[in-house]
């Protein structure tokens, strides 16, 4: 997959300024060098273009454990925090080999899906056991690897995880894997930055201490400091039992106790933040921050429902990511959003406005949200740009005849990511009529580690 120069053609483009016809895109070196609108057929032609949205939260070797935590343990209630002890024991047993080749997979399925970019949400650090490995970056290297063979534009996050809960407390088995300090995160970080080198340029960075849980004070003003233009990621308010933790141990609710103690922005990126006052959410909004949102994954864990409609109400930016990668289906995660907030509500299209559908407002915000949290200049159809691109089948069923927003709420609302043809990442021609190039070799791999680990578990 290379970045030459190219000239796509599509009946109609999604730019920032709304929809419009015959536009011409020429591609340079991964940018979108031009974008002409009312042109003459010219190039590769597309029936319909979009802006290819970054995937901002992932945790790619939790992949391999889609559907196996849906049979209830002996706890009377199963929670979030039941479904992370199985979590723990089943990463004890992946070896780097298995984190590459899951990585790989899951990638790929993004892309497929319509991601041009993925924001990787690394925490796996160790060996079994917590050792560190001969090189303490070699997971994050396994990442980078994954994303060199599929092609996929990288935000790698390394995770700095100090403790296993407010009170400071040791890690307990399969979260040891995840351990350092202050001072071995930075230079764990260091090493994820090199194994980044070999990548095309548009591949970035970033820093995220994992929670208020999990971090101590001055562990959060460290990671904070440490890439200080980088994007800055945390999970935070997605549980209830994590707000009362919090409060009792900092003296704050997770989100009120952000606000007041750190300088959040543009570069932070909050995930699920479920659990949040009317206050918070507006406060939070006005920040600039992406509120970092997996309505598949926070279903499936039962985190509650981010007050969507305040948020976007008040201004705030949003994006969406695969989280826990149990279903990767870019049109649901967005359909899910949408469709939260109308049996919170009990009403229709409420995150709609005048002027722009349900589809639009949630293509729109994902493609921006998203391009802001990956630190990655994309999200939209425009000179300069990285050339993160999206095509759909103009000929489907639930698409012939369509124009403009309607074609969006027809992808979302009726149909899936079964329409999508073709996806560009920064230039690199990843899927072409659906697929990726290296389905089958990458897959294969994958159902290989996957039959090695059963054995294993």
């Amino acid at each position: 997959m290379s970045e030459a120069s190219f000239t796509l053609w599509a009946e109609q483009a999604l730019l920032p300024e709304g929809w419009a016809q015959g536009v011409r895109i020429e591609v340079a070196q991964g940018r979108i060098a031009s974008v002409t609108p009312g042109a003459a057929p010219e190039g590769e032609r597309q029936a319909v273009l979009l802006p290819a949205p970054a995937n901002l939260h992932s945790h790619a070797f939790q992949r391999a454990m889609a559907g196996m935590t849906e049979r209830r343990g002996p706890d009377p209630r199963d929670t979030f925090w039941t479904w992370r002890q199985l979590m723990f024991r089943f990463l004890d047993q992946l070896t780097p080999e298995d984190v590459e080749a899951i990585a790989a997979f899951v990638q790929m399925e993004m892309l497929e899906a319509g991601y041009a970019a993925v924001a990787e949400f690394h925490y796996l650090h160790h060996r079994p056991g917590g050792l560190p490995y001969d090189d303490l970056a070699e997971l994050s290297a396994r990442i980078a690897a994954a994303a060199e063979a599929t092609g996929i534009g990288l935000t790698l996050l390394p995770v700095l995880y100090q403790q296993g809960g407010c009170d400071g407390r040791a890690l307990g088995p399969g979260q040891i894997r995840f351990g350092n300090d202050p001072e071995r995160f930075a230079r764990l970080h260091d090493g994820a930055g090199r194994a980044l080198a070999g990548l095309p340029a548009d591949a970035t960075l970033g820093v995220a201490p994992h929670s208020l849980r999990a971090v101590s004070r001055d562990g959060l003003a460290a990671a904070v400091a440490l890439a200080p233009e980088a994007p800055l990621h945390m999970h935070l308010a997605e549980q209830v039992a994590e707000v009362a933790e919090v409060q009792a141990a900092w003296g704050a609710r997770p989100v009120a106790w952000l606000l007041a103690n750190h300088a959040v922005d543009e570069r932070w990126c909050l995930i699920h933040c479920t659990q949040m006052e009317e206050a918070e959410t507006e406060g939070l909004a006005a920040t600039g921050a992406v509120a970092g949102l997996c309505p598949i994954t926070e279903a499936n864990l039962g985190d509650g429902i981010f007050d969507g409609v305040r948020y976007l109400r008040a201004g705030g930016r949003f994006g969406v990511g695969s989280d826990s990668n149990i279903r990767i289906a870019l049109a649901e995660e967005l359909r899910g959003l949408e469709y939260s907030q109308r049996l919170r509500d009990r009403g229709r299209a409420v995150l709609a406005t005048p002027e722009r559908s349900s589809g639009r407002v949630l293509y729109e915000g994902a493609a921006q949200g998203g391009a802001q949290a990956a630190g990655r200049a994309s999200g939209a159809i425009a000179e300069g740009m990285w050339a993160d691109l999206l095509a759909l089948d103009g000929g489907h069923t639930d698409l012939v005849g369509r124009q403009g927003d309607a074609v969006l709420d027809g992808w979302i609302f009726a149909g899936d990511d079964r329409m999508v043809t073709d996806v560009w990442a920064a230039g690199r021609h990843c899927v072409t009529d659906g697929r990726h190039p290296d389905h089958d070799a990458i897959t294969a791999r994958y159902r290989a580690a996957m039959a090695a680990l059963g054995d294993r578990l």
